[in-house]
């Protein structure tokens, strides 16, 4: 994980923009300096497309405003620094998203489609599952997101405490996934992996001793065989995604059958969260 992290700006000026033009909030007032020949939205959709490019590393004031066409100065008339324009950023990559409609789907199907719409993000903007979000960014993005998301678990009898919980546990997985994912696609593209094991696969046979570890030896030969390599990411996230849907039956499935249970109120529970 980078030391990225969302709502690490001034709250106020940050929301403010998040929740420009939906009636949420006022944006900041215009700023001294030069007449503006952009707006808010062009900053953000060029930084979006920097990020997706260049990743996180090479998201910065000069080179977005290189891309713009602008001094990076004039940038700071439109957001006030980088941590503002991180949130700006990844909002709009969760407004973006595709949300499917599942209702009255099983709640399985309508889990599921939650986790691939999660991966869908993360191929997309690879770099979003590496910015921290214990503190969301708590823009119309994310919180349309997390509404979106929660409506998975709707009439599945569960209390809003463990609707959360289950969200959050899927959510962590399908990112720990990507992050695997795209590690491997960039080792893929340098023909790291493959030189990688064609240097280390004959000194390990030479070394590996079968009798001191037999479980090592037998499973991972067995595994690479299946897999094609040591580990699949495709294979994990298939397989950990129906483990994980199991674990949530334990307790979605006997909630279902019970009396409906009692939500928890709690203000402003909803923005709280982000992924």
């Amino acid at each position: 994980m980078s030391g990225e992290r969302t709502s690490a700006g001034d709250p106020a000026h940050t929301l403010a923009l998040l929740w420009r033009g939906t009636g949420g909030g006022a944006a900041p007032g215009p700023r001294r300096g030069p007449r503006r020949a952009l707006d808010v939205d062009a900053v953000v959709a060029a930084a979006v497309a920097l990020a997706d490019e260049q990743g996180l590393a090479g998201l910065s004031m000069r080179r977005l405003a290189e891309r713009l066409g602008v001094g990076a100065m004039s940038l700071y008339t439109y957001v006030a620094d980088r941590d503002e324009l991180l949130d700006l950023v990844l909002d709009s990559a969760y407004a973006a998203m595709p949300r499917r409609d599942t209702t009255g789907l099983p709640w399985r199907e309508r889990v599921a489609a939650v986790a691939e719409e999660n991966r869908e993000l993360y191929r997309a903007h690879p770099w979003a599952a590496e910015v921290s979000t214990l503190r969301p960014p708590l823009g119309p993005g994310q919180t349309a997101k997390y509404e979106h998301e929660l409506a998975a678990f709707d009439g599945c009898g569960l209390d809003d405490v463990a609707v959360d919980d289950c969200l959050t546990h899927l959510l962590v997985f399908v990112r720990a996934c990507a992050r695997d994912a795209a590690a491997a696609r960039e080792q893929r593209r340098d023909g790291d992996d493959e030189q990688w094991w064609a240097a280390a696969g004959p000194l390990l046979a030479r070394v590996l001793d079968a009798a001191r570890f037999p479980r090592a030896v037998r499973v991972g030969a067995a595994a690479g065989a299946a897999h094609g390599s040591a580990h699949d990411p495709e294979h994990a996230y298939e397989f950990g995604l129906q483990r994980l849907l199991d674990g949530l039956a334990a307790l979605v499935e006997p909630a279902e059958t019970a009396e409906p249970a009692e939500t928890v109120e709690e203000p402003a529970a909803g923005s709280r969260r982000g992924r």
